[in-house]
């Protein structure tokens, strides 16, 4: 159960990087909420998986599916640049989340 908090901490951490351009420094009220119930929603799981999980492990996986989150969503919807290297890059993250997952079960 604490790899399925640990996804749901990343998509939140995800989605709280997502509504920081929409909020506008926090001027705009409604992803504003949005940012300030995903922020304290990804924490409150990431807390629940430090309860069964290495931290070191959680919190690398944590950041990672939040990193390669925000640069897809940087890309698909604030019209980021999409080069073979940043996806290459990309790619070794998402790579290294499941090889951190491999390596702790």
């Amino acid at each position: 159960m604490a790899w399925v908090y640990l996804i749901l901490a990343g998509l939140c951490e995800v989605v709280f990087a997502a509504t920081l351009k929409p909020a506008q420094g926090f001027t705009e009220p409604v992803p504003t909420a949005v940012f300030l119930v995903s922020i304290v929603a990804s924490f409150i799981f990431l807390a629940l998986v430090a309860r069964e999980e290495p931290i070191g492990t959680a919190h690398a996986v944590w950041s990672g599916i939040g990193a390669a989150g925000a640069a897809l969503v940087g890309i698909l919807l604030y019209d980021e640049p999409t080069t073979a290297l940043r996806l290459f890059f990309l790619v070794m993250l998402v790579g290294s989340i499941i090889g951190l997952k491999l390596a702790t079960s």
